[in-house]
C-alpha cells in the first residue's frame, strides 16, 4: 500500500465529512473515527516517487540518487544518519536539509535559512545571488553550515536539531568574492576554514585559501594563506572540502569546470601544506560529464563514499553516489582503474551497508492539506505573506502580485512558488480555482528558467482568456509574449455565494520529457487538451528549470485576485514523448 496515497484519501475523506448531510450522522461518526485512528501514522509515511526512485529494491541503486537540482551538495555523518545540504542561491527558504539512512534514499526535512539580507537585495528576485556551495558539519553536538555569499562574505548558521530552527546567520568573514567555504575542527579543538574565489567578483580563481577561525567558528583569527593554486594544469579549482584522516589533512575539490572537469584529492601532514595532489575521478569513457564537487562520507559501517553533482543543464545539477576505494593512501572514486588513481563514475552499484531498508524520496506531490507549506516548495525571493499562504480548508492560496509596470517578464517576479524538476520524464498536474476581482489578473502554472513558459487564465471582461506566456532570454531582458488559446466562461456564480469575484475551476498540466514541456488543460480533470506547442526548457541562473505556480497582475489598484490550489500531483508520464 502506498501510505502517501492512503494519507491523501483519509484527509480528503475527512474534508468531505464537513459537507455531509446531518441525516448520515452515524456513518459520519464511524468514518471520522477511522480517519482519526489512521491519519497520524499515514501522514508520517515516507514519500515514494512515481517518477524517480534510485533504490532498485535488490541491494543496488541507480544514479543519480537525487535526480533534482541539489547543486554543490555537501553531507555529514552522525552515527547512522546522513544529512545533506546544497546551494539555494536566491530561492527561499534556503539551505535545504535532506536526511538519509543509507546515502541512497533521501527526504527533505527542513531548511536552515528562512530569509536573506540585505532585504533590499533579496526581497527581489536576485537570480544567482545568495547561497553558494555550502558545507555542513557536526561538531560538539551541533550542526554548522557555512556558505559563501559572493557579494557579502562567508556566512554561518548552526543548530542542535537539523529538523528544527537554525540560528540567525553570522558573517564570519566579510568581503566580496569568497565562495565555497568548508571548516575543520582539528583534534586540538582549533578551527580552520578553506575557501575559493569567484572570478566574477574577485577577478581571480583557481586559488584555495586557508585561515584559522576562533574555536567557536564565528570569526577569523589569522590572515589568509594560499595553500593551492591550480594554475593552468588544474584551472578553475574550486569547491574545496576539508577533512582529516589518520593524521593526514585532505582537500577534495573539482577542477576544470562544471561541464568538463575532474575530481582532485590533495593531502598534507600540515594543514597549510604543501599539498600533493592526484586526479581521482573523471568522466573517462562514461556519459557522466564533468563529475563535480561534493562530499566524502565515512559511514558508521566503516565504508567510504563520495556524493558529487553532474550538470544536466535544464534539469539542473543532480547528485551521484560513488564508492571510494583507498589505493596507496589515495581515495579512488568510482570504478578503480588497472593503473593509476583516476576512477570513473558508476551508473549502478551496490548500496552502502546499512541497517535501514526504508525506501523514501524527496517530496514532490502536494495535496495542500497541511497548514504548513510543503518542504519541496521555494519562493523566488524572501517570503512575504502577501504572496499567499496555506489555508485550513485543504488548499493553498496564492494572491496576485503586482508585477511592476517596467517589468519585461516573470524573471522579475519574486512571488513565483516553485520546486525542482524531479526526473527526466514525468507529468505534473494541478487542480486550481482562480478568482479575479479586477481586469488583467492572471494565474496558473509555469516552467521557469532563462527561457520560460506559463499557462494561465487571465481576467478579460466577464470571462477569462486561456493564455501561454513565453519568454526567451529572460535573463538578458527578453520581453514576454502572450499567445491567446481560448476564451473560457467563469464557473457558475450560484456555486460560489456571497463573493464579488468571478471564478474559474481548471486543471493545468505539464508533460515533461526529452528536455521539453508540453502544457495542457482540462475543465473536468478527465479530458486534457494540449496548450500550444512543446516548449524547450532552459536552466535558470546557476539552477535548473523549476516548475510551479504563477499569480500576477499589472494593476496597481483594487483588490487582489488569487489561486486556490487544491493539489499538485507528480505522476508517471501521460503525454507523448518528445525527442531532443
Amino acid at each position: 500500500v502506498n501510505k502517501y496515497l492512503l494519507a491523501r484519501h483519509i484527509s480528503l475523506s475527512a474534508r468531505l465529512l464537513v459537507y455531509s448531510s446531518t441525516k448520515q450522522n452515524n456513518m459520519k461518526k464511524l468514518i471520522f473515527s477511522i480517519a482519526i485512528t489512521l491519519l497520524p501514522a499515514a501522514m508520517q509515511a515516507q514519500y515514494v516517487s512515481e517518477v524517480w526512485c534510485p533504490d532498485n529494491g535488490d541491494g543496488t541503486y541507480t544514479n543519480p540518487v537525487l535526480y533534482a537540482d541539489y547543486s554543490d551538495p555537501d553531507a555529514c555523518t552522525v552515527g547512522e544518519d546522513y544529512y545533506l545540504t546544497a546551494s539555494s542561491f536566491n530561492c527561499m527558504p534556503g539551505l535545504p536539509i535532506l536526511h538519509s539512512k543509507d546515502l541512497v534514499n533521501w527526504e527533505i526535512i527542513g531548511h536552515a535559512l528562512q530569509e536573506q539580507t540585505p532585504r533590499e537585495v533579496f526581497d527581489q528576485a536576485a537570480h544567482g545571488k545568495g547561497v553558494w556551495a555550502p558545507a555542513i558539519r557536526h561538531h560538539n553536538g551541533e550542526f554548522y553550515i557555512y556558505w559563501g555569499d559572493p557579494d557579502h562574505g562567508i556566512m554561518m548558521v548552526k543548530t542542535a536539531d537539523p529538523r528544527g530552527q537554525w540560528s540567525q546567520p553570522v558573517c564570519v568573514i566579510e568581503g566580496k568574492g569568497m565562495i565555497d567555504p568548508c571548516p575543520l575542527w582539528d583534534d586540538d579543538g582549533r578551527c580552520y576554514i578553506v575557501y575559493a574565489y569567484a572570478g566574477s567578483r574577485a577577478g581571480l580563481n583557481s586559488v584555495l585559501t586557508m585561515r584559522e577561525l576562533s574555536a567557536d567558528g564565528t570569526r577569523a583569527i589569522s590572515s589568509p594563506r594560499i595553500v593551492f593554486d591550480g594554475g593552468q594544469v588544474n584551472h578553475t579549482t574550486e569547491g574545496p572540502k576539508l577533512y582529516k584522516r589518520d593524521g593526514w589533512y585532505w582537500i577534495m575539490c573539482p577542477a576544470g569546470g562544471v561541464q568538463h572537469g575532474w575530481q582532485l584529492a590533495m593531502r598534507s601532514k600540515n594543514i597549510y601544506g604543501p599539498y600533493e595532489w592526484k586526479v581521482v575521478m573523471a568522466q573517462g569513457s562514461t556519459g557522466v560529464n564533468g563529475p563535480h564537487q561534493g562530499a566524502w562520507v565515512h559511514t558508521a559501517k566503516g565504508e567510504d563514499w563520495f556524493l558529487h553533482f553532474n550538470d544536466k543543464y535544464e534539469y539542473g545539477r543532480v547528485v551521484y553516489l560513488q564508492p571510494v576505494t583507498w589505493k596507496d593512501n589515495w581515495p579512488v572514486m568510482g570504478r578503480v582503474p588497472g593503473k593509476g588513481y583516476c576512477g570513473e563514475p558508476y551508473t549502478t552499484f551496490r548500496k552502502p551497508a546499512s541497517s535501514s531498508t526504508t525506501i523514501v524520496n524527496p517530496q514532490e506531490s502536494d495535496e495542500f492539506n497541511s497548514t504548513e507549506l510543503g518542504k519541496q516548495w521555494q519562493w523566488h525571493a524572501n517570503y512575504s505573506q502577501m504572496f499567499g499562504m496555506p489555508t485550513n480548508t485543504g488548499c493553498l492560496r496564492l494572491y496576485t502580485h503586482y508585477l511592476g509596470g517596467e517589468a519585461k517578464s516573470l524573471w522579475e517576479a519574486p512571488n513565483l512558488l516553485l520546486q525542482k524538476l524531479p526526473a527526466p520524464t514525468f507529468t505534473a498536474t494541478a487542480k486550481l480555482r482562480f478568482a479575479s476581482k479586477e481586469q488583467g489578473q492572471y494565474g496558473g502554472i509555469v516552467i521557469m528558467g532563462m527561457n520560460y513558459q506559463a499557462l494561465v487564465v487571465n481576467r478579460t471582461g466577464d470571462g477569462f482568456s486561456l493564455e501561454l506566456r513565453h519568454c526567451k532570454g529572460a535573463d538578458t531582458g527578453g520581453v514576454e509574449t502572450v499567445e491567446t488559446l481560448a476564451q473560457l466562461k467563469p464557473t457558475e456564480r450560484d456555486t460560489i455565494p456571497y463573493s464579488p469575484a468571478i471564478y474559474i475551476d481548471i486543471y493545468m498540466r505539464m508533460n515533461v520529457s526529452g528536455g521539453k514541456c508540453q502544457m495542457a488543460y482540462s475543465l473536468d480533470g478527465k479530458r486534457f487538451k494540449n496548450a500550444g506547442a512543446p516548449f524547450a526548457m532552459r536552466q535558470g541562473k546557476w539552477i535548473g528549470a523549476k516548475m510551479g505556480f504563477v499569480s500576477e497582475t499589472r494593476q496597481t489598484s483594487g483588490n487582489r485576485g488569487w489561486i486556490d490550489a487544491d493539489w499538485f500531483r507528480v505522476e508517471k508520464f501521460k503525454g507523448e514523448k518528445v525527442k531532443r
